[in-house]
């Protein structure tokens, strides 16, 4: 089936099926999940959107642990951390010299406190990456609306910010700009600012409103059944991202999902683009909590181990990454609903990922069989490939004894490119008999299927359908426990 494909005439397959990520996006993929905190003047004032000139007196946290946070956000598995280094209203938690309007102006620490110092400097220590959220709207700057001399300001505080604090993993651009129709206009210049972050930190991804990394397009959790990293430039469009950006501060926002863009990489999807395409991979970011800062009522409705688990199966197992927001209280450090849950997802994932190490069998192919051990090496710059005249390729694994599993892990060598457009997966029951298992589309990084417990003695993973033969990195199977 997979020749059949192969024959249409609509697009250039062998543009499609090469486009790859930059050195940077490939490292980004691979840390799978990291955090978002959001901490600041909305903390303290128990608001989501702050309007600017808060009094930095009322900045004040008296049990700040950045340790804490990263012992929790390691626990739940985390590889990195992007902190709201200034959130819209302009509160700055570092000493910039560009405004008054910092933490130096606060009594914390008696104005001699650096947060983004502590929170880079606890990262490191813990083995993780750090980042930035620098909001390009501010609601306390006199330059903002001024063009040339708020981007002058703002392209100040980036050279701060990746000059002070070591390597940096992503920026973290978002489209806020919400003065309105009748208020202030600010046209961001994007290219200098990405000019700046490339220039200052090579290896950062710049994400949202940059062209590394894509929004999901939604911050309820949801991802696409089919998520291609390979889409047309356009998608890169900051002013697309913007108008689907949240522009006012409304709850309901976080629950929203656009059904119209489901399809974003399909032939059909990209036909008409040519060779307008690029590399422009998913992060689906979400927070812990309904809101984005923490309120205390909100303490008993923190999502739970199970529901942060599910959530990671479907992004992460579907080609995409996972930035999950965990706010700290006024006090400073995380409330014990969060750090329960985070523990919790933690050990899901290990369990996962141990019966996925600990699961036997054989592996064979309808082709290419020298290179077939690739497919369980455990290593990311490795693959199997069927032969050119493999029409019909498929991935065999053979259980030593009959085993029950519920789950099949398969993943592409993205650093050549994404490829696989459809496949099956069939089981061989105890009486010889074949039974249809799951079926999927866009495989990418990884691709995580989830079905009923069956006893197998075997399974066939079908490749029909591919833009040109693909390269697969690893497969395995195994029964996954039930959530709780």
């Amino acid at each position: 089936m997979m020749s059949n494909l192969m024959n249409t005439n609509d697009v250039n397959l062998e543009y499609l099926a090469n486009v790859r990520p930059s050195s940077r996006q490939l490292a980004w993929q691979h840390m799978e999940m990291y955090a978002f905190v959001h901490f600041g003047m909305n903390t303290m004032t128990n608001r989501e959107w702050g309007l600017g000139h808060e009094d930095p007196a009322l900045f004040n946290p008296s049990d700040v642990d950045v340790d804490q946070w990263m012992s929790a956000l390691e626990a739940g598995g985390m590889t990195g951390v992007i902190l709201t280094c200034k959130h819209h209203d302009g509160f700055c938690l570092w000493p910039s010299k560009l405004t008054t309007h910092t933490i130096a102006a606060s009594p914390w620490q008696n104005g001699k406190g650096d947060l983004v110092r502590d929170v880079s400097e606890a990262a490191r220590r813990h083995g993780m990456k750090f980042g930035v959220y620098l909001s390009p709207w501010d609601r306390t700057e006199a330059t903002y609306g001024r063009g040339k001399a708020y981007d002058d300001f703002y392209v100040g505080q980036l050279t701060e910010l990746l000059t002070r604090y070591g390597p940096i993993f992503s920026v973290w651009l978002d489209g806020a700009n919400g003065e309105g129709k009748n208020g202030k206009t600010q046209y961001y210049d994007w290219n200098r600012y990405y000019n700046v972050i490339r220039s200052l930190q090579p290896d950062a991804v710049i994400s949202v409103c940059g062209p590394d990394v894509r929004w999901a397009g939604n911050e309820a959790g949801y991802v696409r059944e089919n998520e291609w990293s390979v889409v047309p430039t356009q998608l890169r469009s900051v002013e697309l991202t913007m108008e689907n950006s949240q522009k006012e501060d409304d709850s309901s926002f976080a629950l929203t999902v656009r059904s119209q863009d489901d399809d974003l990489g399909s032939r059909s999807a990209v036909a008409q683009y040519g060779d307008a395409l690029s590399w422009y991979p998913a992060e689906v970011d979400t927070s812990i909590r309904p809101g984005w800062f923490y309120h205390q009522y909100e303490d008993d409705k923190v999502k739970n181990a199970d529901q942060l688990f599910t959530l990671w199966l479907s992004a992460v197992g579907g080609n995409s990454s996972l930035l999950l927001n965990v706010p700290p209280s006024p006090e400073g450090r995380f409330a014990e609903p969060d750090v329960q849950a985070l523990e919790g997802l933690g050990r899901r994932i290990k369990a996962f990922r141990d019966a996925l190490s600990e699961s036997l069998f054989d592996v064979s192919a309808t082709s290419s069989m020298e290179h077939v051990s690739h497919l369980i090496d455990e290593r990311n710059d490795t693959y199997w490939q069927p032969s050119e005249n493999d029409v019909a390729p498929a991935i065999m694994l053979n259980f030593p004894e009959l085993t029950e599993i519920n789950t099949i892990v398969i993943e592409e060598a993205i650093e050549w490119g994404q490829r696989i457009e459809h496949l099956q997966v069939v089981g061989i029951l105890p009486d010889g008999t074949e039974q249809p298992l799951a079926q999927a589309g866009t495989v990418g990084y990884r691709r995580i299927l989830r079905f009923r417990d069956t006893e197998v003695s075997a399974i066939t993973i079908y490749l029909d359908g591919a833009r040109m033969r693909p390269m697969i990195s690893r497969v395995a199977a195994a029964r996954i426990k039930e959530l709780s």
